[in-house]
């Protein structure tokens, strides 16, 4: 294979990367030679680890293209996807809008290293949005948002200390990774693997919905409590009745900061996210993912006088070359316009729909547990009690029962994560036609589980 020209195929002479059909097929490949070539030069064949499909076994799809509530494999497949990005596609893959806009920026340059407009007007419309929330700085991912507000809250109380949860996902920086949900969950790994001792011994884990029960000497030490408020890295764990305001009580009381990571829940489940959602009031944001419009995107915000510590007004550093690229912000303030009251009701209806097609389709049939918040949906699958906290997460999804469950959705054309501790996002591009095939693919799909795996059900 040349520099430029693919020569796989007898007379193709279409550019690399730009020879997929209309189908979405790839010409002279399979998701399996992709997968072998990719071995080869990436890391388990892939550039996030849950990718690989090591948790659920089997060759991971390529993905050729996307459109609405559709994606296409390299081999022409369609498939009706759930992963939407992890939730960044909250209007479905490449709308119409967001494409042009994309479009029109691009022409205009990708990036500056200088200050453009369109970053300002993206903060003005997150701010605006957000009750207290006064000032943002923008970074590249969610890791870099939540990382840099951990510095921040360190910098601004004095104090080294960070309270997180078990099963929360705050990135993948090194004092965060500690029993943490998602990818590094399905990878069995240990969350300090690679991580010196010194990165994680100012981090206190404790069970998700119970608040820390710390001597007042520990509080004294604490800068911040940080929480997914709808944990959604563990399958989709709601907050119990008073855990997000017993947080926000405990913070004030020991003069600590609150962070509310919200790169998943953030202008998803409503406009103003989990803050007015919930009535609580956290001092710090975490954004991602809604707000570049599928483009790499982070962001971080609070109080006034809380950010002003950042540098250069404060002696808190934090920067980055691509932080308020044009093209991610062009993006965000496109959908986030589009984002209006009634689509979220929409998009809410969408996601409890969803919510009970699964439940129906698959509860005569395996034990199933479908939590719903919003436009979030939760899928255990196997036998288990009430999922409240990653310890009751942890053996439902490890029964054995999601792998086969997941191969047997997307054999007949339903993406869901490669991993029992993801969420399922529906898009306002799913329509009730899709929904209705979901539920037709999970009911048949458990009827196979059911049959070829009825040992792990006890």
């Amino acid at each position: 294979m040349s520099a430029s020209i693919c020569t796989r195929v007898g007379g193709c002479s279409q550019p690399v990367g730009g020879c997929a059909s209309a189908t979405g097929a790839l010409c002279g490949e399979t998701n399996a030679s992709l997968f072998e070539r990719a071995q080869r030069v990436l890391v388990g064949g892939v550039n996030s680890p849950v990718r690989a499909f090591r948790s659920v076994g089997g060759v991971p799809y390529f993905v050729a293209s996307g459109d609405g509530a559709h994606v296409w494999d390299v081999e022409g497949k369609r498939y009706i996807d759930y992963v939407q990005s992890y939730g960044a596609s909250i209007l479905g893959h490449a709308h119409p809008r967001v494409v042009e806009t994309i479009r029109q920026a691009a022409a205009q340059g990708s990036a500056f290293g200088a200050p453009t407009y369109r970053e300002v007007l993206l903060a003005e419309t997150i701010a605006d949005r957000v009750p207290g929330l006064d000032m943002v700085r923008m970074t590249s991912s969610g890791t870099e948002a939540t990382m840099s507000a951990v510095r921040l809250a360190r910098g601004f109380t004095g104090r080294d200390k960070v309270v997180k949860f078990a099963g929360c996902y705050h990135g993948a920086s090194d004092s965060l990774l500690a029993e943490s949900g998602s990818g590094v969950a399905q990878q069995s790994l240990p969350g300090t693997a690679g991580v010196t001792m010194g990165s994680v011994q100012d981090t206190i884990v404790v069970p998700y919905n119970t608040i820390p029960q710390l001597s007042d000497d520990e509080w004294k030490q604490v800068a911040l409590i940080a929480v997914e408020p709808v944990a959604a890295n563990m399958g989709l764990v709601a907050p119990a009745p008073g855990f997000l305001q017993g947080l926000r009580d405990a913070a004030t009381k020991a003069g600590a900061l609150l962070l509310f990571d919200e790169v998943i829940t953030g202008f998803r489940i409503g406009n103003a996210g989990a803050a007015t959602w919930s009535g609580v009031q956290p001092d710090l944001w975490a954004f991602g993912k809604v707000i570049g419009g599928g483009l790499p995107v982070g962001a971080f915000g609070g109080t006034r006088s809380i950010m002003e510590q950042l540098a250069p007004l404060g002696p808190v550093y934090q920067g980055g070359t691509m932080s308020g690229n044009p093209l991610a912000c062009a993006a965000g303030l496109a959908v986030l316009e589009l984002m209006t009251d009634a689509a979220y009701d929409e998009l809410a209806s969408r996601g409890a729909a969803l919510t009970r097609a699964l439940n129906d389709a698959i509860s005569s049939v395996l034990p199933v547990q479908t939590p719903n918040v919003r436009s979030l949906v939760g899928l255990f699958v196997g036998p288990g009690e009430p999922v409240h906290d990653y310890e009751s997460a942890k053996p439902i999804a490890s029964c054995g029962l999601y792998a086969p469950f997941f191969h047997a959705m997307l054999s007949r054309g339903v993406a869901m994560a490669p991993g029992a501790y993801e969420a399922m996002f529906p898009s306002l591009a799913h329509t009730e036609a899709d929904i209705s095939r979901t539920a037709e693919v999970a009911h048949a799909a458990a009827t196979e589980v059911a049959r070829t795996h009825a040992h792990l059900l006890g």
